[in-house]
């Protein structure tokens, strides 16, 4: 367990044993951060919760003396990086946002018992979040927490004892060899990146500031009723706080495959929300309720030394105050089915090295058409953590030409059905008739919808993956309102969202490249 001890110098924060209640005090030593450029711009895109804690800490500036003193007695820190001493350069900034499945701490019981979760807690989330250079673009990539890495020899900074290197485990298990800051020295050999500094916060974090800012937006295509999570939602637009907040964010069994990657598609809708929220509502220029967000996400943070010191992260908040969403990006790591177990996961390296190789570059994923790995040499500048060296895509292997899901379609054999969800009057109709001007000729109307969607969805059946691409690329949707539908016998269904409510083809102002999973902060998407 951390706890925070006062001293005359600021606050020392110490690791104390739950069995013997003897403290120790973290290690004061760490490679200074990086990339601490000056220029001004603007992001959110951060875990669960994390996502307007940097927002939130703008008000800072203008609390004084003593809202700087109570936010400083309230963070936790450690090193940063257990692992080899990393060069220090200038460019974007990296920081790795982690979510802790530990059950220790006030509030963190009710979620389990401490035997349940790993004592100080694995990574339970894992998104690296990039703002460029620029301060006009950020990036946020989600982990899978069962992908199959290499993790590097760690030293335990409260007893200076040494993690041997681990070769093929989980990358969540990092954390438990000296902290977190062997998550972030794994992600460095993993990625060829640097990381400036880590944030990393427990179950309170969620509930607490999902509550703060009086619910976010999420929407399911389905009811859901998830015991296990304790999530229960009607379907469509639902605004959800505290504990709903937490099992919408937790639960795997209620969505898509009951995969971690259906999960990660869920933490991706949930930040996006928020980012929109905090946005429309104008919280940024709100001080009152922007200290009550730094409030209780520094009582929930677990931050690197550097970070520990409140003007960093007011400086970082300085730079997030400009960002178009349409230039906030959640991607997923590109992964493929582990070879030695089907239930766990390892990187696709050639796509994952073109995506590192993106963020090394401090690129942009919005000018990018696509990410295919065929751009890029397969080694990485570090050992990639991935065990396979094959280039084999993610998507199926060849099968037999009765499998649609392999298959191109010509568009008279798409069964298509057309459910207006925007309540504007004759919207189907008008589809339709784009549709049957393209060869569409299958298409038929369903009933409107009796909830009314912010966004347009595609929804397919197993097997219709591919014809449903075929018509989202038809009318300009972005491939991230492509959902998989959880009746069986659905082919193809377009639901029609009130950001689709004239024109032939969707406008976006970006969207994620072709061959990356994910979203930008200004889509509208829903679970299924």
């Amino acid at each position: 367990m951390i706890t925070r001890q006062p001293t005359t110098t600021g606050a020392l924060f110490v690791k104390q044993s739950t069995s013997t209640g003897e403290r120790t005090p973290w290690a004061d030593t760490r490679q200074a951060g990086r990339h601490w450029s000056a220029t001004a711009g603007r992001s959110r895109a951060m875990r669960w919760a994390l996502i307007s804690l940097a927002m939130g800490l703008v008000v800072l500036l203008g609390i004084g003396g003593l809202g700087i003193y109570r936010l400083q007695q309230n963070l936790m820190t450690s090193p940063l990086n257990l692992g080899d001493e990393q060069t220090v350069d200038d460019g974007p900034m990296d920081i790795l946002i982690m979510g802790s499945d530990t059950r220790r701490g006030v509030g963190n019981e009710q979620y389990g018992e401490v035997e349940e979760g790993n004592g100080d807690g694995r990574s339970d989330v894992m998104m690296l979040l990039q703002i460029s250079e620029n301060r006009d673009n950020v990036t946020v990539v989600s982990f899978q927490r069962d992908l199959i890495v290499d993790i590097p020899e760690c030293t335990d900074p409260t007893n200076g004892k040494v993690y041997e290197a681990v070769d093929d485990a989980m990358l969540n298990t990092a954390a438990e060899n000296g902290g977190p800051g062997c998550t972030v020295a794994t992600i460095n050999k993993m990625t060829g990146l640097n990381i400036d500094h880590f944030m990393l916060a427990d179950f309170n974090a969620v509930t607490e500031l999902s509550s703060t800012v009086g619910g976010v937006e999420v929407c399911v295509n389905q009811a859901v009723d998830d015991p296990k999570s304790g999530l229960d939602l009607p379907a469509g637009v639902s605004a959800i706080e505290g504990d709903q907040a937490l099992a919408f964010l937790r639960s795997r069994a209620a969505f898509g495959d009951g995969g971690d990657e259906s999960r990660i598609r869920s933490q991706q809708q949930f930040m996006a929300s928020l980012a929109r929220k905090v946005k429309e509502e104008g919280t940024l220029t709100n001080p009152g309720k922007l200290y009550e967000i730094a409030d209780v996400m520094t009582s929930n943070l677990h931050v690197d030394e550097q970070l520990g010191n409140i003007t960093r992260i007011v400086s970082i908040a300085g730079m997030m105050s400009g960002v178009d969403l349409s230039n906030v990006v959640f991607v997923t790591a590109p992964s493929e089915v582990y070879p030695l177990d089907p239930n766990r996961l390892q990187l696709d390296k050639p796509r994952a090295e073109e995506l590192f190789q993106i963020l090394r570059e401090d690129g942009s994923l919005t000018d990018q058409q696509a990410v295919t790995g065929e751009a890029t040499d397969t080694a990485s500048p570090n050992d990639s953590a991935s065990p396979a060296d094959s280039g084999e895509s993610t998507q199926p292997a060849e099968q037999s030409s009765d499998d649609p899901s392999v298959l191109l379609f010509t568009p008279g054999d798409i069964p298509i059905e057309v459910v207006d969800a925007s309540e504007t009057n004759g919207r189907a109709k008008e589809l339709m008739k784009v549709l049957e001007d393209a060869d569409y000729t299958q298409t038929t109307q369903g009933e409107d919808s009796s909830e009314v969607l912010p966004g347009t969805q595609i929804l397919y059946g197993p097997g219709w993956q591919s014809a449903a691409q075929q018509v989202a690329d038809e009318l300009g949707i972005p491939q991230a309102q492509l959902v998989p539908a959880g009746d069986p016998e659905t082919t193809v269904q377009l639901v029609i969202g009130q950001d689709f409510t004239e024109g032939d083809r969707m406008s976006m102002d970006s969207a994620v490249p072709e061959g990356l999973s994910g979203q930008t902060a200004e889509q509208f998407t829903c679970q299924q």
